[in-house]
Parts: structure tokens; sequence; C-alpha cells
């Protein structure tokens, strides 16, 4: 199957995969296969966007990007892994629970029992967009956003979970807090979660 590749400006191309599973997969294929010429690879929630090095022929790049099929199925182990402690104290538990079927300490059981991936970063500096490995935890966003939302808080909405990294209006369901830095200009790279890393979620008290 030839997949959907689009010109980018000058110096880029725009790859169609039309959902996140298959960004990540796409991602997984296209870092393996070492292809030559690439500068840049930048994941979203349905494409990706790469960047040509200097010199490279985005007519030749592009022909071999539409080849490249997605590895789906197993997450690799050859990423970071970051775990990330949490007290599971959420605003939004109860309703996670209620929305799944669970009870709130099986939601925390899923939460923390499963490997997640970073599939793409956006809507602020050093948040991730994280895709587990079951659906169990698929809730929908909040039928009204709140107007704030603390630097840490935990959340759920969709297919994803994710951490604010600062604080922000937000309409995720929240349904614990941590203590650790998504962003850190001091540090390199100064996001905690980056594209294709792993994440555990870790139970601490408060």
């Amino acid at each position: 199957m030839t997949l959907p590749v689009l010109a980018y400006g000058d110096r880029a191309l725009l790859v169609e995969l039309g959902d996140t599973d298959r960004v990540v997969g796409y991602v997984d294929a296209l870092r393996a296969a070492g292809l030559v010429g690439v500068a840049d690879v930048v994941p979203a929630a349905e494409t990706v966007l790469v960047v040509a090095a200097d010199g490279a022929s985005t007519s030749t790049l592009a022909a071999r990007l539409a080849e490249l099929e997605p590895t789906l199925g197993a997450a690799p182990e050859d990423g970071p892994l970051v775990e990330v402690p949490v007290v599971y104290d959420g605003p939004d538990l109860a309703d996670v629970a209620a929305l799944t079927g669970l009870s709130a300490a099986e939601v925390v059981a899923v939460h923390t029992g499963q490997t997640w991936r970073v599939a793409f970063g956006g809507f602020a500096p050093g948040f991730g967009y994280l895709v587990g490995e079951n659906h169990r935890l698929q809730v929908p966003r909040r039928a009204s956003a709140r107007t704030s939302v603390p630097a840490g808080a935990v959340g759920l909405a969709g297919d994803y979970s994710g951490v604010y990294p600062r604080e922000s209006p937000g309409g995720w369901q929240l349904i614990g807090t941590t203590g650790a830095s998504m962003w850190d200009l001091h540090r390199d790279p100064p996001a905690l979660l980056t594209p294709g890393a792993r994440v555990r979620f870790v139970e601490v008290g408060r």
C-alpha cells in the first residue's frame, strides 16, 4: 500500500496515516529504516512531518516514505523509559470509573499497569500525548473545560493520557497529580516526555 505523501514547503514532506496507532508504528518503521536524507521527524495525531536534510532530493525521499509500512503490534523496548510518580487524587477519578465501568482502584490499576508511549507533543511545551496498550480507559473530554488546571495534573481524554506541564485551561478528565517537572529549560532536552519514549505511571502516597 502506497501512503499519501504531500509536499510541505520546499524541504519537508507530510505523510498522512489516518490515526495515532499508525503514526506511532510509522515513526518506528522510519527510524528502523535509517533513510538517508532525513533531518527531522515530527509526529502528530494523524500525520508525520519529515524534514529533508540539506542537499537531499525531496522527490526521492517522498518515494521512499510512501513505501514504508507502519510497524503495528508490540511496542519496541529500546526507547527511553520514564517513570512518573502519581498521587491518584484527581477530581474526575470517580467520573472516569463510572464512564469505564471500573472501580476507582481499578482505574488506577489499569493506568499504572501498562506501558504508555509518547505518540507526539503539542498543546503546550512539554505536553506529551500518550497512547496505552489497551483502550479500557478511553473516556470523552469533560462537557465543559476548566478555566484553570494545575501543573502536574494527570488526565485522560479519548485514547490519550497526558500530564499538564503548566497551569492552563483544559478539558481532560483529571485522575491524579505528579510532582515531576514536564518542562525544564535547564534540562536537555527540556521536555521530560519526548516522542517515542515509554512511560510508566507509578502510584505514590500523598
